[in-house]
Order: C-alpha cells, then sequence, then structure tokens
C-alpha cells in the first residue's frame, strides 16, 4: 500500500491507495492490531482519488481543525523498556528516563495538540542521532514516541543534600551514583522529595517509626493513612490479602496506589504503627516509572510514598517552588530536569469482592481519558424553524468545594478532570481554574452552558455564576446528592426517563430547604428527584466547625433524642466537660450556629465519639474510618463475632413533612450502644452492631421504596459508601433480593463525581 498517515487535532488521518484485497486487510488489521497504548473508538472510511503515491509516507501534523483528539494518560513503564533498563548491555542501561511508544509520560507533559515533541515539555531536549533514527524508523518500538531519549540527549536526575553541593547525572556513572546514594538516605532514615511524573512524593523507609512520624509532624498530616511502594506483589503479599483483580491492577498498565485489606497487625509489624495506625486497609503501589524501579531495586524494604505537597495543597511540580515550600520537610531532594506541564496525583483504587472495581481518587493514569456521556438529543424548538443540531451544547460543570474536580462535555464524551482537592485552599482554587483553561484549550471546547452546586457559599459556585454573568451563558443549579445519583445513572448510560431508587448518602450537601443534607433516600432520574426517605435531621453544633469535632455531633445527637443523661454517655460527658456541655447547651437552646443535618457522615462521626475513638476528626472522613476499623479482630484481620442476641435496627416511620415520605431514626440503634457501653460491652462488638444496623437500613428503605413505587432499580452513591464493609455487605444483599444494582465505575462515589453527575443533570434539564 501506498499513500500517507497524518497526526490532526481531530484525529489520524491516513489515505491509502492499492489494490482492494490489501485494503480490506488494512481495515481489518488496524481495528485488531494498533499499539497497545492506542484506542481506537471510531474509523471513518469514504473513497478518495487516486493520486498515484509510490511510496508510504508519515506527512507533518496539522493543527488548528475545529474539533479536537483524545490525550493520552500516563503509562507505567512497560516489560520491554524494563528489560531494556536492566541489561547491561543496552545504551539505557539504568536510564531513569527510558520510554517508547507502549509507555512513559502523555498528559502530564504535553502543552498542546497533535501530540508532537516541539508541543511537550521534551521541546528542550534535542534528539541525538541514535535516539532521531529509532524516531524515525516505523518499525522501531520508538517510532515516534515523543518522549524518547537517552543519556546523551534526555533528562537527568539531579541530588541535591542539605549542606552539600549538588550531584548531576549528566551520565551513567554519575545518575547510578545518584541512585546509590539516595537508597543510603533512605536507610539512613531521611525524607525524600522526589520528583515523578506529575509531581513530587515526599518518601521515607515505611519499617522506620522516627522518620514516617517525622514526616508526619513535618506535614502536619496527623492520622490520615499514608501508601507505601514496594519492589513487587510478592512483597505486597507480606503485609496484605491479595486476590487476582488486585494484583492485575498493581501490575497493569495505570499502577495506581491499591486499598488492600491488611493481613492483621500481627503480621504488618514490618511497617511502622505511624504509616497506617490501625486501619484495615493499606494503600500499596508498585514502581511505575524507570526511576522507581531503580530505586526499588537497590532498596529491601518498602518505602512511603505521599503527595509532595503541604498539608490539604495541590501537589507540587516546578523544582524551584518545591525546593521553597518543602524545604522544611526534606532532607533532600532528587529532581529532574523535564518540566511537568500538568500537576497529577497518583490515583487510588479498591476492589469490592473478587471483581468490582471502586474508584477512590481518580487521577494519575485514567484522567483525562473521557468518559462515556449518555446521548441527550435536543427536541426541535416548538418556536424555532431552524432544525435540530441533535446534540446538547458543551457543558463545564464546576463541581464541588471539597475532592474538587470540574467536567467538560462534547457531545456523548465527558472529559472530567483529575482530582484537584479542596477550594477552599487559595493555591488548589487557582490550580482548579488553571486546569480547566489547559482542558478548555487541549480538547477545543468552549462551554455553551455553565453547572454549579446550589450552595451559594461554595467557591465554584461563586465562580461559576460571576462567569456566567460575565460571558452571558446560562447556568443550571443542580443540588448535591441529586448530582450524586445522576452521575451513577450517567456512568451505566441509563435512558433518561429511567426513575432508580438512589440512596445518596455522604458527609453534607446543601439541601433545596437551606439545611444540611447528607442521608437522603431519593426517587431520581437525570433531570429531577423527590425525597422518598432521610436520616432525621440533627442539629450540627457549631455549623462547619462541628464536622470537625465529633464529640460535639455525638452530644447534639444523644440529646436530641432525649438519651443524653443515659450512663453509658457518662465518659463522652466526662470528656468533653460541664464548661463545653453548658456552652452546648446554650447554643442549641438559643438556635445559635446549629443548621440541621441529615448527614450520614455526621452520624458515623457521633456514633465513633459516642464509643471513645474519636472525640476530634484527624482528617476528613478520620472518624468514620476508625470505627470501620474497630469492626476487625486486630491479630487475624477479620471481623469480629457477634453476640447471638436481637441485633438494633434504625425505625423507618412516616413523615409528617409532604415532600418527604419516611424518616429514619437511629434512636433504637442509639439505645443498644448505650446499653452496652453501661455493660462494658467489647466496642469492636459494638461498632460492627453499628455497622449491620445500618446496612439493614439500607436494606429496608430499599423494599419500602419498591413496595411504594414498583422501581426495582437502586443507584449507591456518596462517600459513606467508601467504606469497605458496608458496600461489601449491601451489594449481594439487594442483589440476592432481586435489585438490579448501580455504582459509580469510573468514579469515585464521594464527591469527586459531582460534577459529572451536574453535568448529567444539566444536559437532561437542557434536552
Amino acid at each position: 500500500l501506498s499513500g500517507w498517515v497524518l497526526n490532526a487535532a481531530d484525529g489520524v488521518h491516513i489515505h491509502i491507495e492499492g489494490n482492494a484485497d490489501d485494503m480490506d486487510a488494512f481495515s481489518y488489521m488496524l481495528k485488531r492490531e494498533h499499539p497497545v497504548a492506542a484506542a481506537i473508538h471510531n474509523i471513518h472510511t469514504h473513497e478518495a482519488l487516486v493520486e498515484g503515491f509510490t511510496q508510504f509516507l508519515i506527512r507533518e501534523s496539522e493543527a488548528g481543525t475545529a474539533e479536537k483528539t483524545l490525550v493520552s494518560a500516563d503509562i507505567a513503564t512497560c516489560k520491554e523498556c524494563l528489560v531494556e533498563l536492566f541489561d547491561g548491555s543496552d545504551r539505557r542501561f539504568h536510564y531513569p528516563f527510558i520510554n517508547c511508544t507502549n509507555c512513559g509520560p502523555r498528559f502530564t507533559i504535553i502543552e498542546d495538540l497533535p501530540y508532537d515533541r516541539k508541543d511537550t515539555s521534551m521541546k528542550n531536549f534535542s534528539l541525538c542521532d541514535a535516539c532521531a533514527e529509532e524516531y524515525e524508523k516505523p518499525t522501531d518500538r520508538r517510532f515516534h514516541a515523543q518522549p524518547n531519549a537517552c543519556f546523551d540527549c534526555g533528562p537527568h536526575l539531579s541530588l541535591y543534600k542539605s549542606g552539600a553541593s549538588c550531584l548531576n547525572g549528566t551520565t551513567r556513572e554519575e545518575s547510578e551514583e545518584i541512585i546509590t546514594q539516595t537508597a543510603a538516605l533512605f536507610r539512613a532514615g531521611k525524607i525524600m522529595a522526589i520528583k515523578g511524573l506529575g509531581g513530587y512524593h515526599l518518601a521515607c523507609d515505611a519499617r522506620n517509626e522516627n522518620a514516617v512520624f517525622c514526616l508526619r509532624s513535618r506535614k502536619h498530616r496527623y492520622g490520615k493513612p499514608l501508601a507505601i511502594m514496594v519492589r513487587d506483589v510478592a512483597t505486597a503479599r507480606r503485609y496484605c490479602h491479595i486476590n487476582e483483580t488486585e494484583e492485575q491492577l498493581l501490575t497493569g498498565s495505570v499502577r495506581p496506589i491499591i486499598l488492600l485489606e491488611r493481613r492483621g497487625m500481627s503480621t504488618s509489624s514490618f511497617l511502622a504503627p505511624s504509616v497506617v495506625g490501625t486501619l484495615h486497609e493499606l494503600g500499596v503501589m508498585l514502581p511505575y516509572t524507570p526511576l522507581q524501579h531503580l530505586l526499588m531495586h537497590e532498596l529491601d524494604f518498602p518505602i512511603v510514598m505521599t503527595s509532595g505537597n503541604l498539608s490539604e495543597e495541590p501537589i507540587l511540580s516546578d523544582n524551584t517552588v518545591a525546593h521553597k515550600l518543602l524545604g522544611t520537610i526534606a532532607d533532600a531532594f532528587l529532581d529532574n530536569d523535564r518540566a511537568i506541564t500538568s500537576r497529577y496525583d497518583d490515583s487510588v483504587l479498591r476492589v469490592i469482592g473478587d471483581t468490582k472495581i471502586q474508584c477512590i481518587r481518580r487521577a494519575r493514569g485514567y484522567a483525562p481519558v473521557p468518559i462515556n456521556f449518555p446521548k441527550f438529543e435536543s427536541p426541535q424548538p416548538i418556536d424555532s424553524t431552524e432544525p435540530s443540531t441533535g446534540e446538547v451544547p458543551s457543558i463545564l460543570a464546576v463541581g464541588p468545594e471539597q475532592k474538587s474536580t470540574f467536567t467538560l462535555t462534547r457531545g456523548t464524551q465527558a472529559f472530567t478532570s483529575q482530582h484537584i482537592g479542596d477550594l477552599e485552599n487559595a493555591e488548589t482554587f487557582v490550580t482548579w481554574k488553571e486546569t480547566i483553561h489547559l482542558y478548555e484549550q487541549l480538547f477545543g471546547l468552549t462551554p455553551s452552558v455553565i453547572s454549579h452546586d446550589l450552595h451559594p457559599e461554595y467557591l465554584s459556585t461563586k465562580w461559576a455564576l460571576d462567569n456566567s454573568r460575565e460571558l452571558l451563558l446560562p447556568c443550571v443549579g443542580v443540588q448535591h446528592h441529586h448530582a450524586h445519583i445522576a452521575s451513577v445513572l450517567a456512568e451505566n448510560n441509563c435512558p433518561p426517563e429511567t426513575p432508580v431508587i438512589g440512596f445518596a448518602f455522604d458527609g453534607t450537601g446543601y439541601g433545596l430547604d437551606k439545611t444540611l443534607w447528607g442521608g437522603e433516600v431519593l426517587i431520581a432520574t437525570f433531570a429531577d428527584f423527590r425525597r422518598f426517605a432521610r436520616l432525621s435531621p440533627v442539629p450540627l453544633i457549631g455549623g462547619a466547625a462541628g464536622i470537625k469535632h465529633p464529640a460535639r455531633m455525638a452530644y447534639a445527637l444523644l440529646k436530641h433524642e432525649g438519651l443524653d443523661a443515659h450512663t453509658g454517655a457518662d465518659q463522652l460527658r466526662a470528656r468533653l466537660g460541664n464548661a463545653h456541655i453548658t456552652l452546648m447547651e446554650q447554643m442549641l437552646n438559643g438556635n445559635i450556629n446549629t443548621p440541621l443535618t441529615s448527614s450520614s457522615g455526621r452520624l458515623f462521626d457521633a456514633v465513633a465519639a459516642l464509643l471513645g475513638l474519636c472525640d476530634d476528626a484527624p482528617y476528613d472522613g478520620g472518624a468514620p474510618a476508625l470505627l470501620e476499623a474497630k469492626i476487625y479482630n486486630q491479630d487475624s484481620g477479620t471481623p469480629v463475632n457477634l453476640p447471638e442476641t436481637p441485633h438494633p435496627h434504625f425505625e423507618l416511620t412516616i413523615s409528617s413533612r409532604e415532600d418527604i415520605s419516611y424518616e429514619i431514626t437511629s434512636r433504637p440503634v442509639l439505645i443498644y450502644l448505650l446499653n452496652g457501653l453501661a455493660e462494658n460491652m467489647d466496642i469492636s462488638v459494638l461498632a460492627r452492631m453499628f455497622h449491620e444496623a445500618f446496612i439493614s437500613m439500607l436494606f429496608d428503605c430499599a423494599c419500602k421504596a419498591r413496595e411504594k413505587t414498583g422501581i426495582n432499580t437502586v443507584a449507591l452513591s456518596g462517600g459513606s459508601f467508601m467504606n469497605r464493609y458496608i458496600i461489601t455487605r449491601i451489594i449481594p444483599l439487594l442483589e440476592q433480593n432481586g435489585f438490579t444494582l448501580l455504582l459509580n465505575d469510573q468514579l469515585p462515589p464521594n464527591d469527586g463525581c459531582i460534577s459529572y453527575g451536574q453535568a448529567a443533570v444539566a444536559a437532561a434539564r437542557l434536552r
């Protein structure tokens, strides 16, 4: 065959000339034998004029077309490159930036499309003759691999140690010396800042309690679990149970952090206690860059790998800024001179049961690959003679304030950003705005509609309203929990009018009645919803400040149910103290900064405090995490046994409100817990009893909703469904009783899915 191929902004263009059989064979092979890292979504074929080409050429890329093509996410080092990395006879032996067309950086080095070297941060590195020959040779594995490089022409390492001069790895010998010295620093208990694909990691010996505790203290990251990197799956099995699906994820082309069930505290004694404390899960990942492979080859122990940032700020990617801000945390910096154009944290996943994958944080390796978006076709306007284009215009959904993402839509594609963080942090807010601009530029999208949360004080909401006024764009406000359920509907490609029983259980979200929702059972479609049931609202003492103090929530819950004088609450009252209780009573009696909340997250906070596990939240979601961890035997890692006595249940009662059918009250469960505390029952048993009661409540609500509405499909979303014990137990319980169950798939059930859900609601309403 003769002709040509080129990269254009709207995809790959191929012109072929030859006999019919050869062209048919080419079309067949193109669909089935494309490169490993490629994904072909559509092939459009038409006849062209024969121009008489005598050879097949690769033409220069075209830019400027209206529609932009997709961008590959970053890919872990492939097996072929790993072989070369440790082959002493290969010219890239021990080169920390080895890559080919099947692996290496992508989105984190791209400045513009089409994806050519001149539009990446590799433009500053001119190919040497050997690399240029590979780059130009169609049969070579590095043919048009944009980050292609070697010691002679590519990026290099550098090591900065406190009080010492910088070491530069411009040669193989110098680079190997840097790896050797870095390994020695780990062994000496030092904290390293290591520049990776999407930003810096802070790292230390995961066995060294002094080092881990020092890292936590310097970074002001108290209590929140830390992930570890290990050399291989065999090492990971020393600490955790690993099934086939988890092993595939650990060793696959993305290599995210996988939350694995620990084997028990005794078998995890090789790790420093401060890595994850008493939590039942451990975040584990394997090396995914050549540099990490080289480091772990030198080290025979796991290392902590956590985001290189100050607490609650975005991950750092610029060398100069990192040295300035991380200088008080890290003892040394392992840098390189390849610029990062887009910051990316590590993605985090969990496997439920044997095969179901739950996304916890979507970032490196997954974003910005688009997610399927339902085809909401616009009908013909009644008052218009112009034909409908058939597609809803591009929507920018700006998401929530915490665990922020945004989503841009294009037809049946939704470009949901990587996890960015909490927008209340000024640096994160700046990063969020910069990333919106980057996505609009790269994918050639100019939104015609902006969708946002209803919370008037969210920075994302304020930004959306300001920009809609400035750009004269319509705005679509979407209730927080409706967005949760809509995200599940959209991910599962449900028909536009299909209703579901939606459980939106999370921390807090602004409700239509201006209270704080978070324990909602909705009858929902894409466009609308109504509340079927809710957790009975409780005063949140101190408003947002009350979220940080679960003991306040526990007292408010007991007071609300008239149980504050129960002897089982003696220890809670003693820990709070008379002065604090008096102040809370005054706030409750005067209705001073005590907004009502139906939040399931706050319920878990209250129970954790009541059982004496957590009076002050160590981090967002910390109290519920400690409550879940208490279910398990610390030695065996299995759930504690339950007594054969009757188990407590939540009550489902008819609501007096017209807009809600049922109220869910926790009073019977609280009485059981209080009696257990008064009788000195095992706290682990009480923690598991509460979880079992919560699971039963979910099932009872689903059955009641099915009975009243005839709807048989259940959608689960919200941070409460990131609880491994709950989600593992509720899935089979619902499915075995004839329910069709829908879950978030590519997006997390926490607020990371909200922007995608907002876009779906806006599209449905526009339709």
